[in-house]
């Protein structure tokens, strides 16, 4: 492999498991992984803890007047494998995965004012190159100029199942009709939103993964890096 690095955009449907493969490429690669959607996650938790939204309200003023004080970083952790979360300096990384801020991030994702933020923070994480990014608008918006670009998808179900058993395997007391309703959820709202709907690139790769384990999915994708970075 030679030393042209490259950016690689990573788009598709919730729970199809981009950020796994994002986490396993930038890590064999020595990339920058950065996970969009955490920070969309981010901004949700900051919402709920401000009392911005709940399940009777969404008071969007408040929240885009706050947009200038929230701080979104990532920190490697050796142990993990993988970059942490911090929102204005503190470990959020649990705190944004539960189905409750999951509930409400689609939600929070359509105010432009909250996209244009954080794609500009996005942009800056990616401006050198040698960054693997995941999330709904990265080769469309973030980098429409990406050498690489994977739209992935797999059937509700199977995505519910994943999810279901993620967080089951955290701790979480979930049932699986509540997670299937929240994927389908958040599909009908990432296709329908007027800012930034998740779109598939015209250039990118559609990438179904309904019927791959992970192993399988990371040597497939590694082949198409490879091919790109050689050319």
């Amino acid at each position: 492999m030679n030393n042209n690095k490259i950016t690689i955009a990573i788009d598709g449907y919730s729970s199809t498991g981009k950020s796994t493969v994002a986490k396993q490429l930038a890590k064999h690669l020595g990339y920058i992984y950065v996970d969009s959607g955490a920070m969309y996650r981010a901004v949700t938790y900051y919402a709920m803890i401000h009392g911005f939204i709940d399940e009777h309200q969404f008071n969007k003023e408040a929240l885009i007047s706050n947009l200038q004080s929230i701080e979104i970083s990532f920190k490697f952790n050796s142990d993990l494998g993988f970059a942490e979360v911090y929102l204005n300096g503190e470990n959020v990384e649990k705190q944004i995965r539960t189905l409750e801020v999951s509930g409400f991030v689609s939600k929070v994702a359509t105010l432009p004012e909250v996209r244009s933020q954080l794609v500009k923070q996005q942009q800056k994480m990616g401006k050198d190159k040698g960054v693997v990014m995941d999330g709904r608008d990265i080769g469309t918006v973030v980098f429409p100029d990406a050498e690489l670009k994977l739209f992935m998808s797999a059937s509700a179900e199977t995505r519910a199942k994943r999810r279901y058993k993620e967080l089951i395997d955290r701790g979480d007391d979930v049932r699986y009709e509540d997670v299937l309703r929240n994927v389908e959820e958040r599909d009908y709202m990432d296709t329908n939103r007027a800012e930034s709907p998740l779109l598939k690139a015209p250039d990118a790769i559609n990438f179904d993964n309904s019927n791959m384990t992970r192993d399988k999915q990371f040597e497939a994708i590694l082949k198409l890096v490879d091919k790109v970075i050689d050319k």
